[in-house]
């Protein structure tokens, strides 16, 4: 993959989080369970997941080919992460917990599927642009959960 069209990727990955973030930011400004953070992970990881249906099984031996029925293991993946995602949301008390740990194990599993599909720089951009997103926007999270309920 030359660099031109691995910047074009990685740009696409962060259009993705910043506009899943702008739905979420507006999620928690009308104080809904999901917001920017996780909003930002499923963005990021339908991307993440289209770049890698799209570009990650090409056959090298022949280059621009698609290899037979390569991208029906990632659609078996991105079911089978549904389960364990599912598996880590909890419900109580008209209170949802785990929905963001749910979204972060989604786009961990489109890491995979990119690192294995040989797209090292997407992979590793999608991690960067996870952490950053859930520790900035865990950063302003915090400091408005703190404004609004001072100790």
């Amino acid at each position: 993959m030359d660099l031109r069209l691995t910047l074009e990727l990685v740009g696409r990955l962060v259009l993705a989080g910043a506009l899943g973030a702008l739905i979420g930011a507006e999620r928690e400004y009308r104080a809904k369970t999901a917001g920017t953070r996780t909003h930002f992970l499923v963005a990021l990881g339908s991307a993440l997941l289209m770049i890698v249906s799209q570009y990650g099984f090409m056959d090298p031996a022949v280059a621009g080919t698609h290899a037979a029925d390569a991208s029906r293991v990632a659609a078996q993946i991105v079911s089978g992460i549904g389960f364990l995602g599912a598996g880590t949301i909890i419900v109580q008390k008209h209170a949802i917990h785990g929905l963001t740990t749910a979204a972060g194990m989604w786009v961990a599993a489109g890491i995979g599927m990119a690192s294995a599909g040989g797209l090292y720089v997407i992979a590793v951009s999608a991690t960067v642009l996870s952490l950053i997103g859930l520790e900035l926007f865990g950063l302003i999270h915090f400091r408005r959960h703190k404004e609004k309920n001072p100790s």
